[in-house]
């Protein structure tokens, strides 16, 4: 039985590709998922400082 190296080479370079498109898709989600949980939070009102609060205590 002789090997097809051609069919071989075919089916490797498929594999590059979909391993390829895979991992940018990951990093491009990635990406989105981290904007997404850094700027998911409700900002808090600004307290005013008051000098009589050592701790700044509300």
């Amino acid at each position: 039985m002789e090997i097809n190296w051609g069919i071989i080479a075919v089916v490797a370079v498929i594999v590059l590709v979909i391993v390829i498109i895979t991992l940018r898709k990951n990093l491009r989600e990635k990406k989105k998922l981290e904007n997404l949980l850094n700027n998911d939070f409700k900002k808090e009102e600004e307290a005013d400082v008051s000098g009589d609060d050592p701790a700044n205590e509300k």
